[in-house]
């Protein structure tokens, strides 16, 4: 069985001293292991109790957590007794005892949980030794967030539950109170849980306690006591990488214009159609003078050529006419 003692050191004075009366009960430290950035939290019992002793009018702060994890750096704690000694004289109290008393605290990238889990527990106060303060059978705690979803938290007290040595039934409608003459009153706040778009948080039982036994030294007990509660934050989700761009489709090369098209390359008002048949190109606009040899003054001269010889040859029939008329 695992057990935590904590010790007050005897202290005599006349005037009032504030002492702190318990360390938090902790474990041997997990290793830590790399998660994303989501949290998580369990505690299996959280005091925060002040104790006052009559015969030192000391106001003695009892504040005590056991079991207590927190994530990213995931966590498994088991420790099932918490005894405190210095308060009630020689005699240790136990603060807690139970069966089973765990708290895990875990973190991925997908994911944040935090679980408890307490059964068979009987909780103790100053000045009750032979009085639970609370009695369970068992209760648990559990808050999940997971990316992409809404966060859960839910509680469950299962079996029965004591308180001063009563048995009660427990409401979810709202607090309990139960009052014990010459002992004290507890009011018990059960199941409480809150959610919100990224965080979660689940409490089994919630008791405030006021007690004033005038027994073994002690005058007054007050405060709360909390019992099975596990918190979570979602983890951011990683960021999507970015596609890679697709690169631009080359463009077409551009045709060239036709000649005589609309842009007013064309001369002489019409357009210059390409010719069909056998030829793949278009029909020259202009004479290819290293082909012909000519000129644009070739049909002038070729004109008057054929007029010169047109006016020789008639001067040669008239001038044989005459011969023949002479001779005759």
């Amino acid at each position: 069985m695992n057990s935590n003692t904590f010790r007050l050191a005897a202290l005599a004075v006349a005037a009032p001293v504030t002492l702190l009366a318990a360390v938090p009960a902790q474990a041997a430290p997990a290793t830590p292991t790399t998660g994303g950035e989501g949290r998580a939290s369990a505690v299996v019992l959280r005091t925060g109790l002040d104790v006052s002793l009559l015969d030192k009018s000391v106001q003695v702060p009892l504040k005590v957590t056991l079991n207590e994890v927190q994530a990213p750096a995931s966590a498994e704690r088991t420790a099932l007794t918490v005894d405190l000694d210095g308060v009630e004289g020689d005699r240790p109290v136990s603060i807690l005892r139970a069966d089973v008393a765990t708290a895990n605290a875990t973190v991925d990238e997908h994911k944040a949980e935090g679980y408890t889990n307490l059964a068979k527990a009987r909780v103790h106060v100053p000045g009750l030794p032979a009085l639970s303060l609370i009695e369970v059978e068992k209760v648990t705690s559990k808050a999940l967030c997971e990316a992409g979803k809404q966060p859960v938290a839910e509680s469950n007290v299962l079996g029965h539950v004591s308180v001063l040595g009563r048995k009660v039934t427990l409401s979810a409608g709202g607090p309990t109170r139960v009052a014990v003459p010459g002992v004290g009153e507890v009011t018990l706040d059960l199941s409480e849980t809150e959610t919100t778009s990224r965080t979660a948080a689940a409490t089994a039982l919630r008791l405030k306690v006021s007690v004033n036994p005038l027994d073994l030294n002690v005058a007054d007990v007050k405060g709360e006591v909390t019992l099975a509660e596990a918190t979570c934050e979602t983890p951011k989700a990683p960021k999507t990488p970015e596609e890679p761009k697709t690169p631009d489709e080359p463009k077409a090369p551009e045709t060239p214009e036709e000649p005589g098209g609309s842009d007013g390359g064309s001369t002489g008002g019409s357009d210059v159609k390409p010719q069909t048949g056998s030829d793949a190109g278009e029909a020259p606009t202009t004479p290819n003078l290293a082909e012909t040899g000519g000129s644009s003054t070739t049909p002038y001269l070729a004109g008057g050529a054929a007029v010169l010889l047109a006016v020789g040859a008639g001067a040669t029939v008239m001038a044989r006419r005459r011969g023949s008329s002479r001779q005759s």
